[in-house]
């Protein structure tokens, strides 16, 4: 038997195994990153803008996975900005492909700071209210009002699957991974509350 599981509940499935995975690589890592920071406390990095030197594993597991999610952003972002007509979203599109991009740079940074690779070892596919195959041709098969409409559902969802990704470190001990998680919150919160608005003017 074929069970149907709609949107939201494939982002929260995806949050629930992520944050486990993180659980499990933290409490494997948590030791080894703490000697390994006591150790380096006083050497730093030259590219660290980190107050705190410690990345613990669902520190870097984050990272890991937030990059290809803000990459997703940024490319259906750099999509309405060809497609779409509608001047409230192509300027929303600029500033979600801007900031993104930039904030793809710092985590880059922080994750070279840690030692640790970009690749984390497994697709995003259905994570983090990621677009799928099928979504992404529909929306990039769409014209006109149809493409608008697609593009800020599925931005919404995007931008919701990021913001219960932040849970992986609502415990963060390092501070700019902690005030990094709240800034995604605020400024995709805000931005989902625009688009809800978009779309019922749209309607």
């Amino acid at each position: 038997m074929q069970i149907n599981i709609d949107r939201k509940t494939r982002v929260l499935l995806g949050v629930i195994v992520l944050l486990a995975a993180a659980v499990v690589s933290l409490s494997i890592n948590r030791s080894d990153t703490n000697e390994m920071g006591n150790a380096s406390g006083h050497m730093g990095h030259g590219s660290s803008s980190s107050t705190n030197p410690n990345y613990t594993g669902a520190d870097i597991m984050f990272l890991q996975m937030m990059i290809p999610h803000h990459q997703q952003a940024i490319d259906i972002s750099n999509l309405a900005m060809k497609a779409s007509q509608d001047a409230e979203l192509i300027e929303l599109a600029k500033i979600i492909a801007r900031d993104q991009a930039a904030e793809i740079k710092q985590m880059k940074v922080w994750l070279s700071d840690a030692g640790a690779s970009e690749d984390m070892g497994h697709s995003m596919d259905g994570m983090g209210g990621m677009l799928n195959d099928d979504e992404l041709a529909a929306l990039s098969a769409a014209t006109g009002k149809e493409f608008d409409v697609l593009w800020l559902k599925g931005m919404t969802e995007h931008h919701d699957g990021a913001i219960h990704m932040t849970q992986m470190i609502e415990d963060a001990q390092n501070a700019d991974i902690k005030a990094f998680g709240t800034k995604v919150i605020k400024d995709q919160s805000e931005q989902i509350a625009q688009m809800k608005k978009m779309l019922a003017r749209l309607s």
